[in-house]
């Protein structure tokens, strides 16, 4: 079993499921960084990051492209913007990915939390995802979903998700670490 004090967590302090990551993250050990920006509202203190405009932008996309892969139009640009360059950082810098939501019928994964699935198959990063619905863990493999039962190998890996964590879904990050670090 590693030293969960070589593993660094990256996330966004979000309330949910980034909230629970940050949680697990502390109570094993594992180093935390939490990626904020004006405005941002977060649940989690430890470890905050905050990006300015200019570290925001290395994460700049078309809105379009977004809306395109993960089949979702956005009311709030502005915001969603600054989410969408906030969870470029988190998957750049996690070489393992990890997201709690729902996949839908096309392989994504519903909401913003599927622009950071998108972001892990398009820098080929090791991905995993909780879903919801299922009750299960599925890893990205082959171009397809297939159940799993993930551990966290990589030194830096990341955790985000949706913010409406249902008690299964807390349990199954709480299990993720426990597998990964011991209880």
């Amino acid at each position: 079993m590693s030293q969960a004090s070589d593993f660094t967590m990256y996330s966004g302090g979000h309330k949910g499921t980034e909230a629970e990551f940050g949680k697990q993250a502390e109570k094993h050990g594992v180093n935390e960084i939490n990626f904020s920006f004006e405005g941002h509202k977060m649940e989690r203190s430890a470890g905050i990051k905050f990006l300015g405009p200019d570290e925001l932008s290395q994460g700049n996309v078309s809105m379009e492209i977004v809306s395109m892969r993960i089949g979702r139009k956005f009311s709030h640009v502005d915001m969603i913007r600054k989410v969408i360059q906030s969870i470029f950082h988190m998957v750049n810098n996690g070489h393992q990915v990890f997201t709690v939501g729902w996949i839908q019928e096309d392989n994504t994964v519903k909401g913003g939390t599927g622009w950071g699935v998108e972001l892990a198959k398009l820098f080929n990063r090791p991905i995993s995802v909780y879903d919801q619905d299922k009750k299960a863990w599925f890893s990205w493999d082959d171009n397809a979903w297939k159940s799993d039962m993930p551990v966290i190998t990589h030194k830096t890996f990341c955790g985000t998700g949706t913010r409406n964590l249902t008690d299964d879904a807390a349990k199954a990050i709480e299990d993720l670490f426990d597998r990964s670090f011991g209880k």
